[in-house]
């Protein structure tokens, strides 16, 4: 019914649109364009992420607002043409098209294998094809089937036949198209769009797929190609241009031959692309296919923070590797203005709807240092993470921008959790419902088997060697003073003491390592007990002289970790480890922050431990060697990311 009502309407309108004057006509569709412009919300913001990839930094965001009104003006009337093709004639195309390298048809034939006249999905496409096949030549064009809408696809059809067109279908293209070419006749390709079995080459500086159909037919037959691009001057009046003949390279490899080629006529295509673009179909998703993949975490300068972030931008990135995908990372540290920029951009941004942000990057440029503003709105990417509540503002705005997947990790402060395709909290955090969330026991981390060995190794020269064959290491990692929170000299003399009881008893070898949070004093009084003793193998301490690999070499390296209690991030890599973990409890940690701890006593990732009590506990732990419980966070969540990808 739809079919049958679509078909009657077309005609109706064409009717109609073919009484009125083409001038009017052409008024009409640049208003039709305007409105398509102002409500087609969803092919606007592909349009704007499209020609940002394509033409960024050498466009500003307004630039491609007014170029994407230009490009729905033209397309309005590319819309409306179809109207007029029952009534084009020679005097119409003497009268409203122009061409520009005519010439080169005639040389073309004079091969005698036939001409390939290949266009990209530029211009006024149906009339592009009439104006073919009226230029005294036969000419035959691919059409796809329109399933859905028999009737209406066989109306079109009928219009394109009357003007000359000879169509060849999907069943049959192949010996079709190599039976027009073996009588030197021309036949209509495209080069872009190629979809999940087209060739990647290079547009634009990215990887995208573009049909070799062409290529391939020309490799074979020695038929011509002619790249075409058509533009519109003004209204009705249209310029096709035709390029001289392309001159298709042979090397006897196929396959590097159609990619060379195909790269060529790309080049092409965007020198007129980018002089004419609004004529280029900007709607529908260029790079989708696309071998490479940006990804973008932003840092707000915390470790434990920016260890999250990188975790899934490493779950990502072997998840895309594993679809044939190279994921590029890059890391932004954002910095606000000032503290009220800070919060303002979280309140300006409750206010923005989905598609608002696209083109408008007010509050970037308002509230970040002018270099970050610069340095993001230069950055095309695909995926942007980002860890802590006072990012989320930033990476709601970016992902609107460029039509980004948006990965969040803990609560985005005020904003609500839908607006992003996947929110991470902790379960120690107040979790809301949602199917775009996922709950992690701990903070997200590197850690894992691999990454483990590599860091051992990494650390192992900066150790001193015992006698031992086999070393037996306690690794201590100490953290350090936060918001509300301040580890006490005496809390660590205390452990510094049960520690080196624990590791004269068992026989065992120290392995230390402060944070940067860590205060003076408690340096000094770590240097004063560990520097001269004997069974300690290594102190960092991270102010004077920090070594990447010490975390994770340490963890990797000992068989009991004792941690201390401030730290969630250093905690969860501890639990992620496969080691006895013990971490020393302390006065003044929030409630929330208690809930964690408790959690991980009660499901025995770790033991919540005294200061006083550590001896005895670790020689109660080693003889025995309990089953160990493991943090599997991130199992969880590379089942989460695989499916927004």
């Amino acid at each position: 019914m739809i079919d049958y009502l679509s078909c009657i309407l077309f005609r109706v309108t064409g009717f109609l649109i073919r009484c009125l004057p083409v001038s009017f006509s052409c008024f009409l569709s640049r208003r039709l364009g305007s409105l398509l412009y102002l409500f087609d919300l969803k092919h606007r913001s592909i349009a704007y992420a499209n020609i940002k990839t394509a033409f960024s930094p050498k466009l500003s965001p307004k630039q491609i607002c007014r170029l994407i009104r230009a490009f729905y003006r033209s397309f309005g009337q590319n819309l409306i043409e179809v109207f007029f093709i029952p009534c084009i004639d020679k005097k119409y195309f003497n009268k409203y098209v122009s061409f520009e390298g005519l010439q080169f048809i005639e040389q073309a034939f004079k091969k005698g294998k036939g001409v390939i006249l290949l266009g990209v999905h530029a211009g006024s496409w149906e009339l592009s094809n009439i104006i073919c096949a009226n230029l005294g030549f036969p000419f035959s064009v691919l059409v796809r089937d329109q399933q859905k809408f028999p009737r209406l696809d066989q109306l079109l059809n009928s219009y394109r036949r009357q003007k000359g067109c000879k169509l060849i279908e999907r069943q049959n293209q192949t010996r079709q198209l190599i039976e027009a070419l073996k009588n030197n006749e021309a036949i209509g390709l495209t080069a872009d769009q190629g979809g999940r079995n087209g060739v990647l080459v290079k547009f634009f500086g990215r990887n995208a797929s573009m049909a070799s159909g062409a290529i391939r037919l020309a490799l074979k037959y020695d038929s011509v190609i002619l790249p075409a691009y058509y533009t519109r001057v003004k209204g009705p009046y249209i310029k096709t241009i035709i390029e001289p003949p392309f001159e298709v390279k042979k090397t006897g490899d196929e396959k590097k031959d159609i990619q060379d080629n195909l790269q060529q006529l790309m080049h092409i295509y965007e020198k007129n692309i980018e002089k004419y673009a609004k004529d280029y179909l900007w709607t529908y998703k260029i790079w989708k296919y696309s071998d490479e993949k940006n990804i973008l975490i932003l840092s707000d300068g915390k470790a434990g923070h920016l260890r999250q972030s990188q975790t899934l931008a490493k779950i990502a990135g072997e998840l895309l590797s594993q679809q044939g995908i190279k994921a590029k990372v890059d890391t932004v540290e954002l910095n606000f203005k000032n503290s009220f920029a800070k919060n303002a951009m979280t309140a300006s941004s409750c206010l923005a709807e989905k598609f608002s942000c696209q083109g408008c990057p007010w509050c970037l440029r308002r509230f970040l240092k002018e270099e970050n503003y610069k340095t993001l709105m230069n950055t095309k990417v695909d995926i942007i993470i980002s860890c802590g509540s006072s990012l989320a503002a930033v990476n709601y705005v970016l992902c609107s921008e460029n039509q980004a997947k948006s990965i969040v990790i803990m609560r985005p402060s005020v904003l609500s959790t839908k607006r992003f395709d996947l929110v991470i909290i902790p379960r120690h955090d107040d979790v809301p419902r949602g199917k775009n969330i996922v709950v992690t026991e701990g903070a997200l981390n590197l850690i894992d088997e691999k990454y483990l060995k590599e860091q051992s190794e990494k650390l192992l020269p900066s150790i001193t060697r015992g006698p031992q064959a086999e070393p037996f290491y306690i690794g201590l990692l100490i953290g350090g003073d936060s918001k509300n929170f301040s580890l006490t000299k005496e809390t660590i003399s205390e452990v510094i003491r049960q520690i080196q009881q624990a590791a004269q008893d068992l026989g065992a070898d120290i392995l230390v390592t402060t944070s940067r949070r860590t205060s003076r004093e408690v340096e000094e009084l770590i240097k004063k007990e560990f520097r001269d003793y004997a069974r300690c193998k290594l102190l960092i301490i991270a102010n004077e002289k920090n070594i990447p690999e010490a975390v994770g070499g340490i963890l990797g390296l000992s068989q009991i970790l004792i941690t201390s209690c401030e730290s969630i991030s250093m905690i969860s890599e501890a639990a992620s480890s496969a080691k006895f973990v013990l971490v020393f409890d302390s006065a003044g940690l929030s409630r929330k922050h208690r809930r964690f701890l408790e959690h991980f006593a009660k499901e025995k990732y770790i033991y919540l431990t005294k200061a006083g009590d550590l001896a005895g506990r670790i020689k109660g732990i080693w003889p025995n060697k309990p089953e160990v419980h493991t943090l599997r966070d991130n199992l969880l969540i590379r089942q989460a990311i695989s499916k927004i990808l």
